[in-house]
C-alpha cells in the first residue's frame, strides 16, 4: 500500500479504498498485493522506467482512465510532460497513430488537471 500511495498519491488511493465494498474488496487486495507489492516494488527497474512502460502499454490498449491516472503518476515518478509526449510519439510508431492520437488527448487532459 505504501508504494501504491507513493506512485498514485494519497487522494487517489483514499478514493479507491473508500469505494471498496464486498464486491470489489478482493480485487483491491489483488492489485495492492500484486501490482504494487510485487511488480512496482521490484528492484530491477526504477519507477520512472516502470512509468514509461505503463504509459506505453495503457496507451496501446486504449485504457484511457488508467492512462490518465498513470500520466499523473509518471509526473510523481519524475517524468516531465515532454518525456510523456515522447513516450506517446513512440506509441504512435509502434502501436499506431490512432492509439497515440487518443493517448495524447487523454494525457493533455490529465496534465491540465494537474496544472489546476
Amino acid at each position: 500500500m505504501a508504494v501504491r500511495r507513493q506512485v498514485l498519491g494519497d487522494a487517489h488511493v483514499d478514493r479507491a479504498v473508500a469505494a471498496t465494498d464486498a464486491f470489489t474488496a478482493d480485487f483491491q487486495d489483488l492489485i495492492t498485493r500484486y501490482a504494487w507489492g510485487e511488480i512496482w516494488s521490484r528492484p530491477g527497474l526504477d519507477r520512472r522506467t516502470r512509468s514509461v512502460i505503463t504509459l506505453a502499454v495503457l496507451a496501446t490498449l486504449h485504457h484511457d482512465e488508467e492512462l490518465a491516472m498513470h500520466v499523473r503518476a509518471a509526473l510523481r515518478n519524475g517524468l516531465t510532460p515532454q518525456e510523456i509526449s515522447e513516450v506517446l510519439l513512440q506509441v504512435g510508431v509502434y502501436a499506431g497513430v490512432p492509439a497515440a492520437n487518443r493517448a495524447f488527448a487523454v494525457a493533455r487532459r490529465a496534465l491540465r488537471q494537474e496544472d489546476e
